[in-house]
């Protein structure tokens, strides 16, 4: 299986702003908070887990952790609010937060099943945008959302999640339309395969996890997943004044995937 090497760029485009993360202990999240952190930001981890949140605050320079279950919509305002009080500021929110479930159909799919990915996977990410934008207007802060592949082209057994993510990508456009007089831009990312800890357990719970992993990478014409980190970069720019012309927009990080989507499928039928 091939992956991306970590980058090192120390620019610092994101000096002097505020930072959250949402989800920010693993995964995607920690990979902008590291990338974040690394051109000057001042991060703060939002997670329900409580010790390795604490442990991924302590590698950033500029880390801090606050312990929050983001479905909860009075700790969500209070966490938001109380960030901005005792930095004095808010820049940026990222709403990594969320989980892609097991594959599942329709079928199997209840109703609180659904009612679930909604809360964590989408309204999270709406209390994290309504939350933070009195802060935000202040500042002329900006917004990225963590949304998905499957947002935008939808994916079999993940009706639930693919729901979710189709949904943060209208929310996506419909604020930036909103708050563009506020100049709080707000823009998404929908990254396909990512080598995380999560894709790393999926694989592990079945009779041959590097098989596994290299079908996954077998979907991307390149043959890799992109590393936290690389979304990470993609997020910073998007944080940063780099960007400042720019909103309502979903940058699609697949490297090509979308380009060649179903083809591996057309190419077992034709054989």
């Amino acid at each position: 299986m091939n992956s991306a090497t970590t980058y090192g760029n120390t620019s610092m485009k994101l000096k002097d702003k505020v930072v959250i993360i949402t989800g920010g202990a693993k995964g995607i999240g920690f990979g902008c908070a590291s990338v974040f952190d690394r051109h000057g930001a001042t991060v703060v981890i939002l997670d329900k887990d409580e010790t390795a949140g604490a442990d991924a605050a302590q590698q950033l320079q500029r880390g801090h952790f606050r312990a929050c279950d983001v479905t909860d919509h009075a700790a969500m305002h209070s966490v938001i609010d109380s960030t901005a009080d005792t930095l004095g500021q808010l820049d940026c929110i990222v709403n990594n937060a969320g989980w892609h479930p097991p594959a599942m159909s329709i079928d199997d799919t209840s109703v609180e099943d659904f009612d679930a990915q909604v809360r964590l996977n989408l309204t999270s990410t709406f209390m994290g945008c309504k939350y933070a934008l009195p802060h935000l207007r202040k500042t002329r802060g900006s917004i990225v959302i963590i949304a998905s592949f499957a947002g935008e082209l939808g994916q079999p057994m993940a009706s639930a999640y693919s729901a979710t993510k189709a949904g943060q990508l209208g929310l996506t456009r419909s604020l930036a339309s909103e708050c563009a007089a506020d100049n709080v831009r707000i823009n998404a990312i929908s990254p396909s395969n990512v080598d995380t800890p999560l894709m790393r357990q999926w694989a592990a719970s079945l009779p041959n996890p590097q098989s596994a992993l290299d079908a996954v990478c077998d979907t991307q014409p390149t043959g890799r997943m992109a590393s936290i980190e690389e979304i990470g970069e993609i997020g910073a720019f998007l944080a940063s004044d780099e960007a400042s012309f720019i909103t309502g927009q979903s940058i699609l990080a697949d490297l090509g995937a979308s380009l060649a989507y179903g083809v591996k499928r057309i190419e077992r039928a034709a054989t």
